[in-house]
């Protein structure tokens, strides 16, 4: 069995501002299972990236351990990319941010791979703010290991072996808005038009971006009694908004009525424009967010689109104070400025 893709490359494929094609945008031929959700999440960063014309090698993916991390590989074959220890993603991807703040970082993390060995890691680099979009590919067992449950699933949800979980899961949505993420947004793997303008947002959104992306796995949860299935997920979402993205290129117009649409600057100077579905919901508000999610839940609904958006927020490099220009680029006299400054340094102190 061969896992190389073709190279052909139709004449007409339509190229973006850099003049790459979606294909430039791709990685390696696929090995996930046939329909496994995390392909599309894959197939939605591509077109994202490539409508919005980012630089390939400006671009640094990151991930841990698990089936959401293999996915990267499958994406963005031109980026830098880091495979790093299980859970311990956030912690290399603040280093090469600290070191590089002009790439554009994307965490791609699972739900054990955040919400169970890496929660402690994803509590800080939320609190942080660090300038990153950070996905999780939701599916509620542990694929690579056959299907345990994982910390997201649901309370009352049934294994394919049929054991209940007796536990309840992590919300990480609510989880993110608490611990101070300034983007927060929940999709379905199996909803392109909703995830792709929410992935071009939170890339535009300077602070922490957190999507949440429900993604079913065909193997292992896939079937009656599980909360992460295809069917159960298109039977319970319910839609916070409906999300547009908007391009500082492009003119801003709107046909909604008055009162109907609300439009919120991203610090680029591009724009989210939210038709709002449920009744005056108000997605800068983070108190109501948190309840908003609750109320669906108890309901036994899966509260989607942009949940929470500060776009006014610091991000790590503004509190800190950092460099604009970026470590690898300053000279080692800038870095290690020698004995005399220390000395004055020193004599400062007494």
């Amino acid at each position: 069995m061969s896992y190389q893709k073709s190279s052909f490359r139709h004449p007409n494929l339509a190229v973006n501002d850099l003049g790459l094609t979606h294909r430039d945008y791709e990685g390696s031929l696929s090995t996930l299972c046939s329909g496994c959700g995390h392909d599309s999440i894959g197939a939605s960063i591509v077109q994202a990236c490539h409508e919005l014309s980012l630089p390939p090698h400006k671009i640094a993916k990151l991930s841990g351990i698990g089936c959401s991390s293999k996915a990267p590989t499958y994406f963005l074959g031109k980026a830098h990319g880091f495979n790093s220890v299980h859970g311990r993603m956030p912690s290399i991807v603040t280093g090469a941010n600290m070191a590089n703040r002009d790439l554009t970082y994307i965490g791609m993390s699972g739900d054990g791979d955040t919400a169970a060995i890496g929660m402690g890691q994803f509590a800080h680099v939320v609190r942080r703010r660090l300038n990153m979009l950070y996905v999780v590919a939701n599916n509620g067992v542990y694929g690579l290991t056959k299907g345990q449950t994982s910390a997201t699933s649901d309370r009352g949800s049934k294994s394919k072996g049929g054991e209940e979980n007796l536990l309840e899961g992590i919300d990480l949505p609510t989880l993110a808005i608490q611990l101070g993420a300034t983007f927060v947004a929940r999709s379905f793997s199996g909803d392109k038009n909703q995830l792709v303008p929410l992935l071009k947002a939170a890339l535009s959104h300077r602070g922490f971006a957190f999507i949440d992306v429900l993604s079913p796995c065909v193997t292992f949860n896939n079937h009656n009694g599980s909360t992460k299935s295809y069917d159960y997920v298109r039977d319970h979402i319910q839609t916070a908004s409906v999300t547009d993205y908007v391009p500082v290129k492009e003119e801003i117009t709107t046909a909604c009525p008055p009162g109907v649409c609300r439009d919120i600057c991203l610090h680029d100077g591009s724009i989210l424009r939210l038709n709002s579905v449920a009744e005056n919901y108000d997605p800068q508000d983070r108190a109501e967010a948190i309840a908003a999610i609750e109320r669906h839940k108890a309901k036994g609904e899966i509260l989607t689109g942009l949940l929470y958006v500060d776009p006014a927020a610091e991000d790590l490099h503004e509190v800190m104070q950092t460099s604009h220009r970026p470590l690898n680029t300053l000279s080692e006299s800038c870095l290690c400025p020698g004995n005399d400054r220390l000395q004055m340094i020193n004599d400062s102190f007494r």
